[in-house]
């Protein structure tokens, strides 16, 4: 149960980035907006369930999230988002996958491929490297947590597996449909991780130079300060040399 994730660099640095612009709870409640209008209980939605548990680990209040699941049960406002999920290709033929909700999709695809294009990249057709990535749930812990501890209580709870990177730091890999039991078993005894997440996982990756990690990054910075974009994901592995000399 050990490895190097190098793909974890690019999803830390997308929370920073988000963060600092200010976007991140803006997209956290369309989320919520959107899941709510499924059904107000988290208990039989899960995606609700998810967008909740996003927010509150992005430490927005609760009274925020309950303010937008009620927005949503009366809302007669006729807003209704689509999701919507594009699939391309980056620089040095990386797979990237953009997830969007949006009420205007001509609007949205238009943004979503000049984005690509102005990067060197280009959109494709469905199923064009959505084959590439996994749904899979992730606890992340700080290297000053004990490593046999979280192993244990991880083997215990049912999880797939625990990576252990270079940095002392691990990683609790879930499968989706587990995530919620898996993180309220590890929360039970006091092991409380950093981060958590439902994502995408790249099962391949496209090793990047500096040149094309430069660009790369600058389509995840175009494609993120898209309104209508929630998540982007891509198999670029940016080794920790070429982040070093991009920053």
């Amino acid at each position: 149960m050990a490895g190097h994730s190098k793909w974890a660099n690019i999803r830390h640095r997308k929370g920073a980035q988000d963060a600092k612009r200010g976007k991140l709870f803006t997209k956290l409640i369309r989320e919520i907006f959107v899941a709510a209008k499924k059904g107000t209980d988290p208990a039989n939605n899960p995606s609700l369930r998810s967008a909740i548990d996003k927010a509150l680990t992005a430490n927005m209040k609760r009274d925020t999230v309950e303010t937008t699941i009620k927005k949503a049960s009366g809302s007669q406002d006729g807003v209704n988002y689509d999701e919507v999920l594009y699939e391309g290709y980056g620089p040095g033929g990386t797979a990237v996958m953009v997830e969007c909700l949006t009420d205007n999709r001509n609007r949205t695809v238009a943004e979503v491929r000049h984005a690509f294009s102005k990067a060197g990249g280009n959109l494709g057709t469905d199923g064009s490297v959505a084959y590439l990535f996994n749904k899979v749930g992730i606890l992340s812990y700080s290297n000053s947590v004990d490593e046999d501890a979280v192993m244990e209580a991880a083997i215990e709870a049912g999880a797939d597996d625990v990576v252990s990177h270079e940095d002392g730091t691990l990683d609790v890999m879930i499968t989706p449909e587990d995530y919620f039991s898996v993180k309220e078993a590890m929360a039970e005894v006091q092991l409380m991780p950093e981060t958590s997440e439902v994502t995408r996982q790249a099962t391949t990756a496209t090793v990047l130079d500096v040149k094309t990690a430069e660009q790369m990054l600058r389509l995840i910075d175009r494609l993120e300060d898209l309104d209508d974009v929630q998540n982007v994901f891509s198999n670029a592995d940016i080794s920790e040399d070429v982040m070093a000399q991009l920053n």
